[in-house]
């Protein structure tokens, strides 16, 4: 069992980056969102100018739930995905060498053996959760484990040299148990979050919400209570971003959430670390059903709407300039003063 502190913002240096902005050559409030970026981020790292080299990481695994028809693919294609993801061929791949990110992928309970070194062995459960529609799909110890497991992650690329981390995952049937989870921790019916995923059709979407259901009234899931949600219903690749979220606001450091899966495992940070949710940002709006009633849960409004529904951390990785955009507003634009120019 871990303990987290979750340090508060620095409201001083958000007044104080505020007022910075305020005196740069443009009329106060024309820059519009990158302003409030701008601020967030001086709230979150203690610095007006911080330095917010990005690093992504994506936390692979199986579940055992896509045995009830859940998923438009097969399991073997989180195997499959993997490789490519090291080898360069995946949509995280080319957008984080876009950014320039360097790009870590961890296997935290992928179904079979991968003999690739690029691809860090950190496997809870080596044949992925079990099926949660008839047994708990892991135990607690190894809930804690697989968020160990994103916690140490987010600590070493910090540790590296990053200043805002980028979270995605890789599991095929994972919009399944992150479904399943928002619907006990916000009480309500899973068909009200509960969306296509990769591409199901309507008869794997009717079944998908009956497995929720059905899931959740087996367990009754204790709805503040990360471990409980995650033991029974959850994953590993979703543990391993909850890890990851925690580790990084530990840190002062941003996360920028992708979509569906990782908002709710930024939710589960939030349950489990109170005051995460402060040094985190949504990259984008899903189309995935759940995915803005997941955000407004947490308070947060997205950056971006490109109609994004890969996952990976593919919209976290391309929202990423929007960032980059404020912090290169406070670094090298002018100041009334510094120019020169007449400021009424």
């Amino acid at each position: 069992m871990l303990q987290f502190n979750i340090p508060a913002l620095h409201t001083d240096k958000m007044e104080e980056a505020k007022a910075y902005i305020d005196s740069l050559t443009k009329p106060p409030g024309s820059l519009g969102k990158l302003e409030d970026i701008a601020i967030q981020l001086a709230g979150m790292t203690g610095e007006v100018k911080p330095d917010i080299r990005p690093a992504s990481l994506v936390f692979c695994a199986d579940h055992g739930i896509v045995e009830e028809n859940v998923s438009a693919s097969p399991q073997e294609v989180t195997y499959e995905m993997a490789l490519n993801m090291v080898e360069g061929g995946a949509g995280i791949s080319i957008f984080s060498k876009m950014i320039g990110a360097p790009l870590t992928v961890y296997d935290v309970g992928i179904a079979r053996q991968v003999f690739n070194p690029k691809v860090m062995d950190c496997k809870v459960r080596p044949q992925g959760t079990a099926n949660f529609l008839k047994e708990a799909a892991m135990t607690v110890e190894e809930a804690w484990a697989g968020i160990k497991v994103g916690y140490e992650a987010a600590k070493k690329a910090i540790d590296e040299g990053a200043g805002c981390i980028i979270v995605g995952e890789l599991g095929i049937g994972n919009t399944t148990p992150s479904s399943a989870m928002l619907a006990a921790i916000l009480e309500i019916d899973p068909e009200t979050v509960v969306g296509r995923g990769s591409g199901i059709n309507n008869e794997q979407l009717i079944r998908k919400i009956e497995v929720c259901r059905e899931a959740i009234a087996l367990h009754k899931p204790r709805k503040d209570d990360t471990i409980d949600l995650l033991s029974k219903m959850g994953g590993l690749d979703i543990a391993g971003m909850t890890g990851a979220i925690i580790g990084a606001a530990e840190n002062r450091t941003p996360v920028l959430l992708d979509g569906f899966i990782c908002t709710v495992a930024g939710i589960l940070a939030e349950l489990l670390a109170p005051g995460s949710k402060e040094y985190m940002i949504v990259s984008h709006d899903s189309v995935e059903r759940g995915h803005q009633v997941a955000a407004r849960y947490l308070g947060k409004q997205a950056l971006i709407q490109l109609d994004l529904r890969l996952g990976e951390g593919t919209g976290a990785a391309i929202a990423y300039p929007l960032l980059q955009a404020a912090n290169i507003m406070v670094k090298e634009m002018a100041t009334f003063q510094s120019a020169k120019v007449s400021q009424k």
